[in-house]
């Protein structure tokens, strides 16, 4: 995926200026495709130029006016045709899975602050992700019907949450086993 198609979707799902997309960025979809405030005015900028979206000048009281950037045509072509290619599956680069299987060959034990500082993390997401879903989508009844943007939004916010969960089920794992080994990296007896 590129940039583009992030910015794309989050246009259509509410135009905006490129400071409030940054901040959508850091607060939503950020979790799932990640960009610097400087990449995501460089790219609107190029979609600009390319025809993919169409840019307002918005007057602000006492501020300078602001551009508010909606997708054009050409973006949401360029969208669906994007939403018809394959893609294929991610494969996953993690470092602290290489450090975990790298323990073997010095202090395990040593590895158990960094796995504790990364559970915190994953579990500090997951109070972020729960809360949006309450404040979001906690308020419908239970046989409520959502339209395909708001049940889409949610599917993929439940994903966040199902990753954060088994991330965290998977670092209590990790601090379990790691947990079991003596300083010289043999496993103490039962």
């Amino acid at each position: 995926m590129a940039l583009e198609h992030a910015i794309i979707v989050s246009l259509l799902e509410k135009p905006g200026s490129g400071y409030e997309l940054a901040r959508r960025f850091e607060r939503s979809i950020g979790y799932f495709w990640t960009a610097t405030h400087q990449q995501i005015y460089r790219v609107l900028k190029r979609m600009e130029s390319d025809g993919w979206v169409d840019v307002r000048d918005v007057p602000q009281y006492g501020r300078p006016d602001k551009k508010e950037y909606s997708v054009a045509g050409p973006g949401r072509d360029a969208l669906s045709a994007w939403l018809h290619e394959p893609t294929e599956p991610e494969s996953v680069r993690h470092d602290l899975a290489v450090k975990v299987r790298g323990a073997a060959f010095d202090d395990p034990a040593a590895l158990i602050s960094e796995v504790e500082r990364h559970r915190q993390a994953h579990e500090n997401r997951l109070a972020h992700y729960l809360a949006g879903e309450t404040r979001d989508f906690g308020e419908l009844p239970a046989n409520a019907a959502l339209d395909a943007e708001r049940e889409l939004q949610h599917v993929v916010l439940r994903g966040g949450i199902a990753y954060e969960r088994m991330m965290i089920a998977w670092l209590d794992d990790v601090l379990a086993t790691l947990a079991g080994f003596d300083a010289d990296g043999s496993t103490e007896p039962n």
